[in-house]
């Protein structure tokens, strides 16, 4: 096969899957301000069909919506803050020569990527911790997984060359001193690959809040989106939309555009995140999965 027709073959494959890719989203962005009956029966496959903003409406006017939202925002926070502040140290100390045992650790970090506790007795932990039904419960299980610790370790070991470590030494630094002021800020990369993955998971996080929380006031967005989903309902206190909801026949259109506006809603602050940090991103998973 030549260049030429290898190219167009290329060309032809990376064209269908960003269609792939891309059909899903115009799809919910079309149905989210659409008649649901045109959805439903099919007349709208691509562009909009008879424009209505009601779904966004009662999405905007929701409290239980926006409560998650809130909820959900904090989790993402505060669990990323958590997550990078107990790996980057983690992963640094495990790729110094020096420290002792490293081997040792090492194999118990792979060891929990093979074997795990099981539901039953990582809720009973949870529930003997007095987590349940508290913020805890969502940010500090699977905190850090063997995955991120070793990725990371290996991209302070292939960028953090060990003469810079020495000199700093040399001239007094500290180890602590060495890692704030001279590791971090040259780790921007690998800080953003684990800051987007921990975060998008917790953004996306629905089954441990499903396990965890019975609360309502510390539901996260996608266990209210969950609901919406499978319920297909939405509270009658939509802030003076319920009346759309009077019939059985209002209230599942109600739920199908509130359903696509809710997709939307949810995954908007992770696409206009990530633009930001995409020149770290392809950079920091490249040198954290290289092995010398």
């Amino acid at each position: 096969m030549s260049d030429k027709a290898f190219d167009k073959l290329n060309t032809l494959f990376v064209f269908l899957i960003v269609v792939v890719i891309i059909y899903p989203l115009i799809f919910v962005i079309s149905a989210s301000i659409s008649d649901p009956a045109a959805v439903s029966t099919g007349e709208m496959w691509l562009w909009p069909v008879d424009i209505t903003f009601e779904g966004f409406k009662l999405v905007f006017n929701n409290d239980a919506i926006w409560l998650g939202y809130r909820n959900t925002i904090f989790y993402t926070i505060l669990g990323t803050l958590i997550h990078l502040i107990i790996l980057l140290p983690c992963a640094y100390a495990l790729s110094r020569k020096e420290l002792m045992a490293k081997k040792f650790i090492l194999w118990i970090i792979l060891f929990t990527m093979l074997f795990n506790g099981g539901l039953i007795p990582t809720y009973l932990l949870i529930k003997s911790l007095g987590m349940v039904d508290t913020i805890w419960a969502i940010v500090i299980p699977n905190v850090v997984g063997a995955w991120s610790i070793l990725v990371a370790r290996a991209f302070f070991q292939q960028s953090i060359p060990d003469q810079l470590v020495e000199a700093s030494k040399i001239d007094g630094a500290s180890d602590f001193y060495i890692f704030a002021k001279i590791v971090l800020p040259l780790s921007l990369p690998i800080i953003a690959v684990m800051a987007l993955f921990h975060a998008v998971s917790l953004w996306n996080q629905y089954f441990i809040a499903l396990i965890y929380l019975s609360d309502q006031n510390l539901y996260p967005l996608q266990l209210i989106l969950r609901e919406i989903l499978v319920v297909n309902e939405i509270g009658a206190d939509g802030g003076g939309e319920a009346g759309l909801a009077e019939s059985l026949v209002n209230q599942v259109k109600t739920a199908g555009l509130v359903k696509y506006a809710v997709i939307i809603v949810s995954s908007l602050p992770l696409l206009i995140v990530y633009p930001f940090l995409q020149r770290f991103f392809v950079k920091g998973v490249l040198i954290g999965s290289v092995k010398e």
